[in-house]
């Protein structure tokens, strides 16, 4: 990492944190009031900031599944390598039998309430998924059929071909949970139902959850005992809490933190994760296409990675980032945008959520810089769990978020199906667009690695075409881990954070 020295500002923010520290320390005890600075022996609870609280009660199909798989709770039948290919899971082998058929061969696991992971079990799950609504985003546009086949298979198949499938089914939204969990109406629990190393005991009204290691797991015994999550939305607090020792890991470190840490607390990875501008382009002012592609020339990119990001982000170029490493040289230019037209004083609501700390401070800056384009903009920060559902309904004129553009399947179509898609489940620009859609259909109809990379790159033009988002920043991702603690997971699709191999 790359000595960062403290400027005035960070000393200032430096001192705060400090000044914050009283107030922290004991926020993050275990329970039965032990000590959590001991450091611990060999299988030490784990103590975890978060800085999202669950949104949709630990629903898999939403945001939460992001959440649970950062804390060891939940599987699916595949996992992503570091290159973004499909390996082994709940599933230890696969081979596709036609373009619609792929059949999957189960590896011996059991469920965290005690029952087999079976095949029927499995397809049940895949079954309850393909009914969710709004669909799982690594499902949009996908229509699937789960069986049972013998003692060990499960074949699945696709109403068309799917060269991606295992990829699919690697995403944190397609778990495996047991046939508990879907006893109840409504979306299904992972309390106690999952296949993780770690298994959800307590759920305290969303600020913290208590998590016991699964002592059958089928990969081995956890390290770790357990967990004792906290969901802490204060980045300055995760960070200062790191500093104090009141936690071992604490997620998504403001940049503002990152120089007041120090360097062995400090772990920093690329991430493809970027942060955007969505349009509403449903209601409202930005239905007008012209009005959107004032907004985005109204935007400098590179002034929000220098003042906000302080040079832990890259300069939005597109959906894809620089830490999706082919995407650079296969970009296409959009084509077909709008003139400008004057925005002459034109009312606009811009929201963002507080979570990430940086995001208020990129929308303050995105609003300086559409004011003075002559937008007259009025500015909205909650925290992401109030606002998500307004921002997918289109309460909003414009919304700032950060999004892993290879979150939920691996591939780089799917975040092109669930988020700019007619029927995409996370469509936060409202966009429906037929060129678009075409363009997305065919990139999922392409086979072979390059060739469904390049129609991808295709697609991401036709999206930008449009102006529905405007790309501002693609982001690094920062943890702050005591020296104590062992075997954090990172990678850029952010899908890991604990796993069975960390300890203190």
């Amino acid at each position: 990492m790359q000595v960062r020295h403290l400027s005035i500002k960070n000393r200032l923010r430096f001192l705060t944190a400090l000044a914050l520290a009283p107030c922290l320390t004991g926020c993050f005890a275990t329970p039965g009031g032990e000590s959590s600075a001991d450091g611990g022996a060999s299988g030490s609870r784990l103590r975890v900031a978060l800085a999202f609280p669950p949104a949709e009660n630990f629903s898999p199909y939403g945001a939460d599944a992001t959440l649970l798989s950062r804390l060891g709770v939940t599987e699916g039948l595949t996992a992503l390598d570091a290159n973004g290919a499909a390996t082994p899971a709940l599933a230890e082998s696969w081979r596709r039998e036609d373009d619609r058929t792929w059949r999957f061969t189960l590896r011996e696991a059991t469920f965290q309430d005690g029952t087999d992971v079976t095949p029927s079990a499995v397809a049940d799950a895949l079954t309850h998924a393909t009914k969710a609504k709004p669909v799982p985003a690594a499902l949009a546009g996908v229509t699937l059929d789960a069986e049972a086949d013998g003692s060990r298979g499960i074949r699945i198949t696709t109403a068309a071909a799917d060269p991606v499938l295992p990829m699919r089914l690697s995403s944190p939204s397609l778990a495996i949970l047991s046939p508990k969990a879907y006893a109840r109406q409504g979306a299904p629990t992972p309390v106690g139902t999952a296949t993780g190393p770690f298994e959800i005991t307590k759920v305290n009204s969303g600020g913290s959850a208590t998590l016991d290691r699964f002592d059958d797991y089928w990969a081995g015994r956890a390290h770790a005992s357990g967990i004792d999550a906290r969901f802490v939305k204060d980045g300055t607090a995760r960070a200062n809490a790191v500093r104090t020792g009141d936690v071992d890991i604490a997620e998504a470190i403001p940049v503002a933190q990152a120089a007041t840490l120090d360097k062995g607390t400090l772990k920093e990875a690329g991430t493809t994760r970027t942060t955007s501008l969505h349009l509403n382009t449903r209601t409202g002012p930005f239905k007008n296409q012209k009005l959107r592609a004032a907004a985005r020339t109204a935007i400098d990119s590179s002034v929000i990675v220098k003042g906000v990001f302080e040079g832990y982000a890259d300069p939005g170029a597109g959906i894809y980032g620089p830490a999706v490493t082919w995407a650079e040289s296969k970009r296409v230019k959009p084509s077909g945008r709008a003139d400008a037209a004057r925005p002459d004083g034109t009312r606009i609501t811009l929201a963002t959520y507080d979570n990430r700390p940086e995001l208020p401070e990129v929308a303050q800056v995105v609003q300086q810089q559409l004011e003075k384009a002559g937008f007259e903009v009025k500015l909205q920060v909650r925290e992401y769990s109030r606002l998500e559902s307004d921002a997918l309904a289109g309460k909003f004129d414009a919304f700032i978020g950060a999004r892993n553009s290879l979150l939920d399947t691996g591939d780089p179509v799917g975040i092109l199906a669930g988020d700019y898609t007619c029927d995409g489940g996370y469509n936060l620009a409202l966009l429906c667009d037929e060129k678009v859609d075409r363009a997305v259909k065919k990139a999922d109809g392409t086979d072979g690695t390059g060739e469904r990379q390049d129609a991808a790159m295709a697609a991401e033009a036709a999206v930008l075409g449009t102006d529905a988002v405007v790309p501002l920043a693609h982001q690094q991702i920062i943890v702050g881990v005591t020296t104590k603690v062992r075997g954090v997971v990172l990678d850029p699709y952010e899908r890991t954070l604990v796993g069975a191999g960390t300890r203190r």
